[in-house]
């Protein structure tokens, strides 16, 4: 059984922290929902975690689809929820509830994800809702607009902004979202939209009283460059241990010591026989025209 939303509704009013990361692709995607996590969100950091570029904004709506498509064929119990690209949403309900609908019809994802607590965003939550497409919210550190923001810091820093934040919090569960998430947000002023909220929250940089927390798979597995923002935890470090596989990989072809004969398939002696002879006529033809040459 896929995990519903009533589920999330029920994880939060017991206590239960929900679990969710981010997949880009059918292996991860399979590897993580058989860890047992809760959801698992084909984010638009696939821009730079594996797309090579520098922010989320130049991911578009095929990249995404694409992405989820493989990762949702990879979940069993995991809701797949797409993240909804830049400019797939900002410009029109019509065209939010269009881009929305592919991640359903064509990925196969179980909702969505858009950014901000803004007017414009409230609009494309209840139109999306509206047009029955589960949809999660997210306040705090949006990084679509991070350039607005200053860069990617952490908000709600002055009493102003956490109250700012507190309010789009609220608008966003009275729009119709289904949770949602609260990115490099004072732990304090977490807790307290966590308490006010019916839906679930899901913090990332947000502390430990959210209803749940979201990392992104590669810094979990330490394969992203560098230390990471601070709210990083890194679980493994599979970069390395990459890098040394494919070097030791390298050095076994170039020493001759790859393939081994453990690795290779053989050939009846009657049948290898039967192959040289008949070849044989060929080579001979070829190494008199490579004489004459």
């Amino acid at each position: 059984m896929k995990t519903t939303l009533p589920e999330l509704r029920e994880m939060k009013l017991a206590g239960r922290p929900i679990v969710m990361v981010t997949a880009y692709d059918h292996p991860t995607g399979r590897i993580v929902d058989a860890a047992g996590v809760d959801l698992v969100l084909v984010g638009d950091s696939a821009a730079e975690m594996v797309l090579g570029h520098d922010s989320t904004v130049p991911v578009t709506v095929d990249d995404m689809l694409l992405l989820t498509r493989a990762v949702a064929r990879g979940c069993r119990r995991a809701l797949v929820i797409g993240d909804m690209p830049f400019l797939s949403y900002q410009v029109s309900d019509e065209d939010a509830v269009r881009s929305a609908g592919r991640f359903l019809k064509e990925a196969g994802a179980g909702a969505v994800k858009l950014e901000g607590g803004g007017e414009t965003s409230l609009s494309r939550i209840r139109a999306l809702v509206a047009a029955g497409i589960a949809t999660m919210g997210h306040v705090g550190l949006t990084p679509q607009t991070e350039t607005i923001l200053g860069g990617r810091r952490a908000q709600g820093r002055t009493w102003q902004q956490a109250a700012r934040l507190y309010e789009e919090a609220v608008q966003v569960e009275a729009a119709g979202a289904f949770a949602i998430v609260l990115e490099a947000v004072p732990a304090p002023v977490a807790e307290r939209i966590t308490a006010r909220l019916t839906i679930p929250t899901i913090g990332i940089g947000a502390g430990p009283g959210t209803d749940g927390q979201v990392l992104v798979l590669h810094d979990v597995l330490g394969i992203t460059e560098g230390p990471g923002p601070r709210f990083v935890k890194r679980y493994a470090e599979l970069g390395e241990t990459i890098r040394e596989a494919v070097a030791a990989y390298a050095a076994d072809v170039r020493e001759r010591g790859y393939p081994g004969p453990e690795h290779v398939y053989t050939i009846p002696p009657e049948e290898l026989s039967a192959f040289e002879a008949a070849i044989e006529g060929e080579r001979g033809i070829r190494e008199n025209a490579l004489a004459d040459w």
